[in-house]
């Protein structure tokens, strides 16, 4: 199974559902929505249709990230911010974004770390407890890793939690998980546009998993590349 699509709605809603089966949502990054927006992506969408979506911040990143300029609540004790931390602010954090997943009825989660996330033993106690805690349901669970880790370490951590290792296919190699969940943000930075050579060194490396594989853009160009490259993928031609 491949499926296609963007990191947020690239274009309007009904043009992106006649050509896309998977959305991942981002404001839930930011701040999570209230329940009546999300009940009406729901019901605006084919049933067959797909939702993905951002863990809120609060539980990622720390107060200090520039990200939390976007964030509608007060901040209080900040130190209690981020990092998978076993604090009541960010189990608070879980059960929004949880919340919305539910209305969505979408089963992927992507945590996303800041690069500030490395592999000190404080930050992996923090994730063994978070995620030993929080109800898993039958979420899949993608951690994405933008710090300074090992393969091996990353690998083990994955097992270990049983989470999908989120990567950019064009950088890294996945180490583990049930399916792979590829973010594409740009060979050289988010303005890339992908070519048909990139997009067809993409296709050879999909080819070669044995796996459920989501292959999401996340670049200036989303829609567009990622419209090409499911006609590359269906045997159309590209622009």
């Amino acid at each position: 199974m491949l499926k296609i699509g963007c990191c947020g709605f690239a274009q309007g809603k009904k043009n992106y559902f006649k050509n896309f089966s998977v959305v991942e949502i981002q404001q839930t990054f930011y701040q999570p929505p209230e329940e009546k927006t999300a009940l009406k992506w729901k019901k605006e969408s084919p049933l067959d249709f797909e939702y993905t979506l951002k863990a809120w911040q609060l539980i990622t990143h720390p107060a200090s990230s520039p990200t939390y300029r976007k964030l509608k609540i007060k901040v209080k004790n900040e130190k209690n911010y981020g990092f998978f931390k076993p604090t009541e602010e960010v189990f608070f954090a879980w059960e929004e974004t949880s919340k919305i997943a539910d209305i969505l009825k979408a089963k992927i989660i992507v945590f996303q770390c800041p690069a500030s996330f490395t592999q000190e033993k404080e930050n992996i106690k923090n994730m063994e407890k978070f995620f030993k805690k929080i109800k898993r349901k039958d979420y899949i669970f993608c951690w994405e890793v933008r710090g300074n880790w090992s393969d091996e370490l990353v690998k083990e951590v994955c097992k270990d939690l049983d989470l999908v290792h989120c990567v950019d296919p064009f950088k890294n190699k996945p180490t583990f998980g049930k399916i792979n969940y590829f973010r594409l943000h740009g060979i050289t930075g988010y303005s890339y546009r992908y070519t048909e050579k990139d997009l067809k060194t993409l296709k050879e490396m999909i080819n070669k998993i044995q796996k459920p594989t989501y292959v999401m853009f996340n670049n200036v160009y989303m829609y567009e590349d990622a419209l090409n490259f499911k006609k590359l993928i269906n045997g159309e031609k590209t622009k």
